[in-house]
């Protein structure tokens, strides 16, 4: 019998449940969202010591995952642990009472959701203390997978059961923006590279912009204003929800050598790498190239959109107090879109510059053929999207839910978030992507697509804005050389748990 207990069975309302599936649910932002519990019922109540002891990792097993942290050195931590507990449990057995059900660690991104980082953080550690709380400025992810996690790994190679059980049962919450989760979500995704499974699930407590992660896992868009309560109840549904599956895409762009970019966190420098050199290809290919790599897991976009996120980007870098807020940033980020020009498409004077296909050339690979089929990209077209979940720009959902005779008639299928199919579909001027994001209309239908190429020449465009999971960066094209984006679908999964 279930030790939690709830005050009444109607407080078990939790948003999606006893409902329709998120997928079918329209999830258009609203300050309603605040007070909807980050997905979870405000009438859920926890009984607190319980969840402590399913959630809380025995002392010894977190200073040693801490210490293996901070020395990046899992086996002498691990044999360090183990001396401190000879004597007192022999092969752990005095720790078999105590070893929790789904031991949760968290990363919290302090700069996320304005004064709320921080507050949330303190909340945790007040809740399940510091060393199973994480601040991303201070703690990478890659550091609790290569370091952290090898720890316990060591230690249950010694025979201690209570570190292979808190080792396999393993749940990872993420207090930040889509970005952030991302980032987790591609640390994790390195136990699948080194054979070091299982992969720990991951939880969401939204403090982004967009959140359209959190969003289509039921964790909802906002961090509500109760918000004390809240962080409590989403321990809880991440020590007992259920977990859905999750396509993440492995994204490789290339350079010209030596050009100076500022990278996003989520994309790092490739040894090597080859591009097809086609005799199509439109431009030539130079003699010396950089390749940079990365997983997302939500949407990659190049064009108009990704100059708005960049310029906003900037701006929060440059002046972090004017951007403190929710409604503040998304006037920041309404300025920005019209500062840019993108609603002021027909008073640009170069018509050549107004759509993505003077630059761009589009390949997909559509789901079970080994060949490449290109695309047209409509010249009033100022923004390409590729997107994996349903929820984009704070929940909206640009592709729309088309009627299965129109799926049939494009050669569509339904989208999901695990079918191995990219979305891809345009943006042209900012009037059209308004009544987009407000569900007018869908967006401009263009591919679905198991993998991606781009192929990008200048011209008489100097840069290109590109995007992936909110985290935008400024490219340098040649009129000469053709630079390459191309996209495939990782071969395994991420694992989701979801909060509604």
């Amino acid at each position: 019998m279930s030790r939690f207990f709830v005050s009444e069975p109607e407080d078990l309302l939790i948003e999606g449940e006893n409902a329709e599936t998120p997928a079918r649910v329209s999830s258009r932002a609203s300050m309603v969202d605040r007070f909807k519990g980050c997905g979870v019922a405000a009438g859920l109540r926890v009984d607190w010591d319980d969840l402590r002891r399913r959630i809380l990792i025995p002392g010894r097993l977190r200073a040693a995952i801490v210490e293996a942290m901070r020395s990046k050195d899992p086996v002498a931590s691990a044999r360090a642990a183990a001396e401190d507990m000879t004597g007192v449990s022999t092969l752990g057995s005095g720790w078999i009472d105590v070893c929790p059900e789904a031991p949760i660690v968290v990363f919290v991104n302090s700069r996320s959701g304005g004064r709320l980082g921080p507050i949330v953080k303190g909340r945790l550690i007040e809740l399940i203390g510091q060393e199973q709380v994480f601040d991303l400025a201070e703690m990478k992810p890659s550091d609790f997978v290569q370091y952290g996690l090898a720890c316990l790994e060591k230690l249950a190679d010694l025979g201690y059961y209570c570190a292979r059980s808190t080792r396999d049962n393993m749940r990872v919450m993420v207090a930040g923006g889509d970005g952030t989760v991302g980032w987790v979500l591609g640390s994790l995704g390195e136990l699948h590279v080194q054979c070091r499974e299982p992969i720990p699930p991951i939880g969401i407590i939204p403090l982004g912009t967009g959140n359209d992660l959190s969003r289509c896992f039921g964790w909802g868009g906002s961090f509500p204003f109760a918000w004390k309560s809240t962080v409590k109840r989403c321990l809880f549904r991440a020590a007992t929800g259920s977990t859905s599956h999750l396509d993440s895409w492995h994204i490789v762009v290339s350079l010209m050598d030596g050009e100076a970019i500022d990278i996003p966190h989520s994309l790092r420098q490739t040894r090597e790498y080859t591009f097809p050199q086609e005799e199509d290809n439109e431009g030539a290919w130079p003699d010396k190239f950089t390749c940079l790599e990365g997983v997302f897991f939500n949407y990659f976009s190049i064009g108009m959109d990704a100059q708005v996120a960049y310029g906003f980007h900037h701006f929060r870098e440059e002046k972090p107090h004017l951007a403190q807020s929710l409604i503040t940033n998304k006037l920041i980020y309404t300025g920005y879109s019209c500062a840019q020009g993108w609603f002021f498409t027909p008073c640009v004077n170069d018509p050549t510059l107004r759509g993505l296909n003077n630059i761009l050339r589009l390949s997909i690979k559509k789901i079970n053929t080994s060949d490449w089929e290109h695309v047209r990209v409509p010249s009033s077209v100022r923004a390409i999207v590729a997107l994996n979940l349903h929820n984009y720009a704070s929940g909206r959902n640009p592709w729309g839910s088309p009627k299965p005779e129109y799926l049939a008639k494009k050669g569509f299928v339904e989208a999901r978030s695990d079918d191995g199919l990219l979305e891809i579909f345009g943006l042209k001027q900012g009037w059209h992507a308004s009544f987009v994001m407000v569900e007018l209309i869908s967006a401009k239908h263009i591919a679905q697509a198991a993998a991606i190429r781009l192929e990008i020449r200048g011209g008489q465009w100097n840069h290109a804005y590109m995007q992936m999971d909110g985290e935008p960066w400024k490219q340098r094209l040649s009129s000469e050389y053709s630079s390459f984006v191309e996209i495939k679908r990782v071969p395994h999964q991420s694992l989701m748990i979801r909060g509604d």
